[in-house]
């Protein structure tokens, strides 16, 4: 690397990494469950093959962030697509229970393995350029948009390219027959995605340039992870404005979970079949991508609005809690007004949480260091997953109707009123400088000051 990227052409290839990594799993969302029932895997098969996905990647979250931040973003990426493109290969031509599940593993290890390095990349990039004072909003901003367009977009094509391969002459039947049932029409969208994983892969390896990093052995790989994780633990316990930033991505899992988990049987309820269920399912996912990238496109401008990135946070998460407790309202009635009322409440809840999300990255990235700025995006990750999960569990308990709408509502809601006081300004670079490790000749550590979010799309 002869010198640090302009802040446009750094933001040009962050936009293009966000699309090429979540275009591929997209691509994926509509076919996935049709293709392992299609296989003849059961319900009890399926539901496995996803806890081995969400195992994998919770176990992997803060070993991999430490990793990021020890070897450097670029490889960490490629390792991630890589991981990827052997996942999809297996789930798109695998019919063995076996491999399906070690197929949803790997992009269990694989989306683990991406959390934080490309942003974390960004962020390096323009503060090397242009200083710790830089301004990283817009640039998250377009990066958070790009995202949802490449899922939007991807569900779109996943959920249409099957259904067109059967139109005139039946191409999806000539193919299957080909290949002896190897690849099935539904297979075709994620074989797609494996495709695209290949070009994000090589994409990464030379776009994305970074300064040379110590010479690391596999000793000092080993000693600098653990150091690093603690520090991203005790990260939210040295700053309540991290803290803050962590405690909401927990009540962003939590309002994700009662959305995911519920949403389909309510859309099949309303549209009387799980068949048409499924595809009005698969066009609000598309909507809610939409309206993220929209909320995402417009964070810059609600920061500037609220007179401060805090507030801004404030306001965005009060707009989604708003749209969740509003579904919860309208769940036990039926109606055109209902109808309706549900509609602008699930759009809310996306736009509010993609206009949160480059807020909170914003002050996070202010108040972490270089050397654990990947770690700390693994955390706050983790919170998400690990507090959606539980809330997954107890909604599967809750008797139907409002109630589990309004538990995903209310977490939502007291992660608003976290961002009510504000915190006093902080020293950008003593926030910066990392703690000293002296077992290891890599950097390791999280600086000591005040952190990130981001609703896993």
């Amino acid at each position: 690397m002869t010198g640090p990227l302009d802040i446009h052409t750094a933001r040009r290839r962050y936009i293009t990494v966000c699309v090429l990594f979540w275009l591929p799993l997209g691509l994926s969302i509509a076919p996935l469950i049709l293709l392992f029932t299609e296989r003849g895997m059961a319900l009890a098969a399926i539901a496995g093959f996803f806890a081995a996905h969400s195992l994998t990647a919770s176990a992997l979250e803060l070993p991999t962030g430490g990793l990021s931040d020890v070897l450097g973003r670029r490889a960490v990426l490629a390792a991630a697509g890589l991981l990827n493109l052997v996942a999809l290969t297996l789930v798109g031509l695998g019919s063995a229970p076996w491999l399906l599940g070690l197929g949803m593993a790997l992009m269990g290890a694989g989306r683990a393995l991406s959390s934080g390095p490309a942003e974390a990349w960004y962020v390096d990039t323009v503060q090397e350029h242009s200083g710790l004072d830089a301004e990283l909003r817009t640039g998250l901003a377009r990066g958070s948009s790009a995202t949802s367009a490449a899922l939007a977009t991807g569900t779109l094509l996943g959920g249409a390219l099957p259904w067109l391969l059967g139109l005139g002459p039946d191409l999806g039947a000539l193919v299957s027959e080909a290949t002896s049932e190897l690849v099935l029409p539904l297979s075709v969208p994620i074989l797609l995605g494996a495709a695209v994983e290949i070009a994000f892969v090589a994409y990464v390896l030379t776009a994305l340039r970074e300064r040379p990093r110590p010479a690391a052995t596999l000793r000092d790989v080993l000693r600098g992870i653990p150091a690093t994780i603690v520090g991203g633990l005790r990260l939210g316990g040295r700053d309540a404005l991290v803290r803050r930033v962590f405690l909401s991505a927990g009540a962003t899992g939590s309002a994700l979970a009662a959305v995911e988990l519920l949403t389909p049987g309510r859309a099949a309820a309303l549209t009387g079949a799980s068949e048409s269920g499924a595809v009005l399912f698969a066009a609000l996912a598309c909507a809610g991508f939409v309206c993220a990238g929209i909320g995402s496109h417009l964070a810059p401008l609600t920061a500037r609005l609220a007179n401060s990135g805090e507030r801004a946070v404030m306001v965005s998460l009060g707009a989604s809690a708003s749209g969740l407790l509003l579904l919860g309202a309208t769940a036990a009635f039926a109606g055109v007004a209902s109808l309706v009322l549900a509609t602008i409440g699930y759009g809310l809840i996306y736009l509010g949480l993609g206009a949160a999300g480059p807020s909170e990255n914003d002050l996070l990235h202010r108040r972490v260091s270089r050397s654990g700025r990947a770690t700390a995006l693994s955390v706050q990750s983790l919170a998400q997953q690990l507090v959606g999960a539980l809330t997954g569990l107890i909604i599967g308990v809750l008797p139907s109707g409002p109630a589990p709408w309004l538990l995903g509502g209310s977490m939502l809601l007291a992660g608003t009123f976290l961002w009510i006081r504000r915190s006093g300004p902080a020293s950008p670079t003593e926030a910066a400088t990392p703690q000293p490790h002296t077992a290891s000749s890599s950097p390791s550590a999280v600086g000591s000051g005040p952190l990130q979010q981001h609703a896993d799309q």
